[in-house]
């Protein structure tokens, strides 16, 4: 898909918790090509943040040709972003990487998301036909959980039993005797670990979304490198770029 750089103009943000926020961008041509598990890099009016951040996209507006972020605020440059009211302008450079791939109707398909990993899952969610059930894993606070009601079942996985099961996302799994033919999962590394370990057991196809500090979004910095087996060449390991060749792989591809 191809992809530019442009300044594009924020339609609305709001405070979903403390430190997560939801942004619409005014995003015109990248929102008609982009797709579930892509992201866009935005990047901050101070001179001295040379770097751009990745955000992945939440959801695709293509009759108003908006994209939506929900990011959450972990540093200098994603604060600044929380501060964008409607109106304001903000540079950004998409869409980026490789998402998750179609998959047959008549397939059940398992889609886990846990912490800021839950928000590409969303997009995934409203493309997805047939069978679908969303477990999403948080800490404690919830959010997004809702919006994933109208696209499939949904469960929810707390680490303090809050809500939800008490503890991750594969408890909710086998509590409830989820059933799948196709996982596809975002999230922090050692959740994708016991994933990927779940999906070989249970012999279930499964892709995986990795979370990855990047730099420049477009694979020439080598930043965000993560080893890979050609599975058709003798299964030798290979440094493969998340931002480019992935955020996407399947599981069994990349080792985590």
């Amino acid at each position: 898909m191809a992809k530019e750089k442009k300044t594009v103009l924020v339609t609305r943000q709001e405070q979903l918790l403390d430190d997560v926020w939801s942004l619409w961008l005014g995003a015109g041509s990248m929102a008609l090509e982009a797709g579930p598990g892509q992201f866009i890099s935005m990047y901050s009016r101070d001179g001295s943040r040379l770097l751009p951040r990745p955000l992945s996209i939440c959801e695709i507006d293509r009759d108003k040709e908006e994209l939506r972020i929900v990011y959450r605020v972990v540093g200098a440059g994603t604060q600044e972003f929380s501060a964008l009211k409607a109106g304001d302008s903000v540079d950004i450079l998409g869409p980026l990487g490789n998402g998750f791939p179609k998959v047959s109707p008549d397939k059940r398909v398992l889609l886990m998301g846990g912490g800021i990993g839950i928000p590409p899952m969303l997009e995934l969610a409203k493309n997805l036909e047939g069978v679908r059930t969303a477990v999403l894993g948080y800490r404690d606070r919830l959010f997004l959980n809702r919006e994933f009601e109208p696209w499939g079942k949904v469960l929810i996985a707390t680490e303090d039993g809050s809500a939800g099961t008490k503890g991750n996302v594969l408890d909710a799994v086998r509590e409830h005797g989820v059933q799948a033919d196709v996982i596809m999962a975002c999230g922090p590394t050692a959740m994708l670990r016991a994933i990927k370990a779940y999906a070989a057991r249970e012999n279930i196809e499964c892709y995986l979304s990795l979370e990855e500090k990047m730099a420049c979004g477009v694979g020439a910095c080598l930043a965000c490198v993560c080893q890979t087996k050609e599975v058709d060449h003798h299964s030798n390991v290979h440094n493969k770029r998340i931002c480019k060749d992935g955020p996407v792989f399947a599981a069994e591809e990349v080792e985590l």
